[in-house]
């Protein structure tokens, strides 16, 4: 860990670096991941159960691979009392959020005889995906769930990676219950996504894919992309964290660590006025990184996606947070909300000392399902809007349309689309004829 000089320079190699963590950056997957969404695509069930047998290690048939009643009911004994009522204090506060996003249908008419609008309509089915293996993810579940609820989408189905002992979490699957998931199925993979996308004899074809996964996981949703929507291609976890002399180092340190851990390729960024507090900070995490279980992982992750910059002037600094785009933005200064004022391109934005990045993970409310890789310059976070669809309406009466068909034709005409203006033209033939 070494502290550097923000410059233009620096910027070049740090923007550079983290676009090499973008899911497009690893073409050596993408056949392989091609021919098993194929498989799956022309095969069904018979290649979806072979491969959850080659890589998961479980057999699953017709029989097994959807969860019953009594799996889930057998959850709910084991999971323990407390983590309950936090998923369910947890759902309430992602509920809450998500339904301020709620978008109505409208019309509006006039005394010309027409009237335009726009209709909401939820998707029918969604699937979400929830990553297996060592690590359980219930925040992931609320927070891909609950949206598409709130929208209104009838079925919802989740597919996650059994363990070997052929059985899913309890915390999975009490929160999957919690947040109102309708099937849930043992399987996992690029051949899950294609099962999701095309359906198979026991998956059904869902409208949109979500959900967070590894690198076959997410090649898997780029290439069902256009038979499915999906709600993005994510990357590894990231975090920027802006300072000034005013932050506490220790929580700092404490907050890039929070992301550090998820995985080699995490991202956790420092840019700061203060070269005295990047020096603090990086004291600070040398002190925490004995008694934090994930040592290595965090370890590998500031080795390679580490950095600590050291800006000129606070413009510099924004300049610079704006150009990466993090999922996670993290305002340690003095003037949090007047800074927030400037920040264009960010997944969510954490503002002050008391609202670290993991605040927003599990509790507050908004979704932590975030833009990577610098595409906060375009995109959002999941939300209700990913769940719905929405139509234009259009009625004009025979009065509205007689006041300016000539009009209408003459553009059609303009473009060469003579079917188009004789469309309209046909309506009027008989008084023009007159």
């Amino acid at each position: 860990m070494r502290i550097e000089r923000l410059n233009e320079i620096t910027m070049v190699k740090l923007l550079d670096t983290l676009l090499q963590r973008s899911p497009g950056s690893y073409p050596e997957y993408e056949e392989r991941v091609a021919a098993i969404v194929e498989n799956v695509r022309k095969k069904g069930d018979e290649a979806l159960f072979a491969y959850t047998e080659q890589f998961d290690h479980v057999k699953i048939t017709p029989e097994n691979i959807r969860v019953t009643e009594d799996e889930i009911g057998e959850a709910y004994e084991k999971i323990d009392h407390e983590l309950l009522r936090v998923i369910r204090r947890a759902l309430g506060n992602i509920r809450a959020f998500h339904e301020r996003q709620k978008q109505n249908s409208w019309f509006d008419s006039t005394e010309k005889g027409t009237i335009l609008g726009q209709k909401i309509t939820p998707l029918s089915c969604a699937g979400v995906y929830v990553p297996g293996g060592k690590a359980v993810y219930p925040s992931s579940v609320l927070m891909n769930v609950v949206p598409a609820k709130v929208a209104g989408v009838r079925r919802m189905i989740m597919v996650t990676p059994p363990g070997k002992d052929g059985k899913i979490s309890e915390t999975t699957l009490v929160a999957a219950k919690e947040a109102g998931v309708d099937e849930i199925y043992k399987c996992g993979g690029a051949q899950a996504i294609a099962a999701m996308a095309f359906g198979t004899e026991s998956i059904p074809k869902v409208d949109k894919i979500t959900g967070p996964g590894n690198i076959y996981v997410a090649l898997a949703k780029r290439a069902v992309y256009g038979h499915v929507s999906i709600d993005s291609i994510a990357g590894p976890s990231e975090i920027l964290v802006l300072a000034d002399e005013t932050a506490n180092p220790r929580y700092v340190a404490a907050d890039l660590l929070s992301q550090a851990e998820h995985d080699e390729m995490a991202s956790a960024i420092l840019i700061t006025t203060s070269e005295k507090l990047a020096e603090d900070v990086i004291r600070e995490i040398e002190g925490f990184l004995p008694q934090l279980s994930r040592r290595e992982i965090i370890e590998a992750s500031l080795n390679g996606y580490g950095h600590f910059l050291v800006a000129s002037t606070l413009e510099d600094a924004i300049d610079a947070a704006n150009e990466i785009a993090s999922e996670h933005l993290e305002i340690l200064m003095a003037n949090p909300f007047e800074v927030m004022t400037k920040i264009r391109n960010a997944g969510a934005i954490f503002l002050g000392e008391n609202s670290s990045e993991p605040l927003g993970d599990y509790f507050a409310g908004p979704n932590h399902i975030l833009p990577t890789n610098g595409t906060a310059r375009f995109f959002s976070p999941l939300s209700v809007d990913d769940f719905v669809k929405k139509s234009s309406i259009i009625y004009y009466s025979r009065e509205a349309l007689k006041a300016l068909h000539e009009d209408i034709e003459t553009f059609a005409k303009s473009e060469q689309l003579t079917a188009h203006a004789n469309s309209i033209h046909v309506r009027f033939e008989e008084e023009q004829e007159n």
